[in-house]
């Protein structure tokens, strides 16, 4: 089976940098984005968990969203977090990111009031039927309390925008009966299985670790799809240290230290985050330093 990536194949769900007051470091989004697509990215993500969307209001994801776009051009995808656990609100945000100028949304499953199967389709035909943009579909059951199920998966997949799936499921089996029922577009959501994904047939990366190995992600995409599996478990086991400190606190904390470090605008967290303690960096130091990052 080959499936075609309707997004390209990788894709980083980017922070956004905020000054130490809280505001938005506007030309640090703008260096943040150019960074990105200098590493092989063939989309961003703005406005997602990463992005740190629930501290954010609605005209800052819209700015967001134009500013970025104006950074990459034509030929970089930009897909807009447009979802919350409030359906009526997430259209409006759909319809307000296809204004600001997204390619495509992110549309995570609602969250906290763990609605039933039904509920979860209606939301996602909501949010497709909103507007003109391609919809990528994202399960983090971990996060949202409540999973896509497989049959659900499967339905949807069958609306003409829906495109795509961002899997953070951590269910390889369950991925792979999707894949194999819908020919579903499947983008590996959760770093350490972005080689695993790639066997039974996802397409892609949404990465959090491509802030910082973007070129070495890039190189494992490409050794896989021209046949080099063995290069592609080489990059994958080079890469380790580096997925697993990324989350060893909340990834946006360690991604944001982790830039900082580097020399690029990570910059702050706005509450309920906090910033990553001195311990934390100096263990996360250490991880990129196994996985073959730079620092300062």
């Amino acid at each position: 089976m080959s499936i075609t990536p309707p997004f390209g194949r990788l894709i980083t769900a980017m922070v956004t940098p905020f000054n130490k007051d809280g505001e938005i470091d506007w030309a640090g989004v703008e260096k943040l984005a150019a960074h990105l697509v200098s590493t092989g990215h063939d989309g961003i993500v703005v406005n997602g968990t990463t992005g740190e969307a629930p501290t954010t209001s609605d005209d800052e994801k819209d700015q967001i969203v134009s500013v970025v776009k104006k950074v990459v051009g034509p030929k970089v995808f930009v897909i807009a977090g447009a979802g919350n656990n409030e359906t009526s609100h997430s259209v409006v945000q759909a319809k307000r990111a296809a204004k600001a100028g997204a390619d495509a949304l992110l549309v995570v499953t609602p969250y906290y009031n763990k609605p039933p199967q039904a509920g979860i389709a209606a939301h996602f035909r909501a949010m497709a039927d909103a507007t003109d943009l391609s919809v990528m579909m994202y399960d983090i059951p971990g996060r949202t309390g409540i999973e896509i199920e497989s049959d659900t998966i499967v339905e949807l997949s069958e609306h003409p925008r829906i495109a795509a799936l961002k899997d953070a499921k951590g269910n390889v089996a369950a991925t792979s009966w999707v894949i194999k029922r819908s020919g579903i577009p499947v983008y590996s959501g959760d770093d350490i299985l972005n080689l695993p994904l790639l066997s039974v047939g996802a397409v892609g990366f949404v990465s959090v670790c491509g802030h910082t190995v973007g070129s070495g992600l890039r190189e494992m995409l490409d050794a896989w799809f021209s046949g080099n599996a063995a290069r592609a478990l080489e990059i994958h086991q080079k890469l380790l240290p580096v997925f697993t400190g990324t989350f060893r606190t909340q990834g946006a904390i360690l991604t944001k230290a982790a830039l900082n470090e580097m020399g690029l605008p990570g910059g702050f967290t706005r509450l309920p985050l906090v910033d990553a303690t001195a311990a934390q960096i100096a263990q996360l130091r250490e991880d990129l330093r196994q996985g073959g990052v730079t620092l300062n």
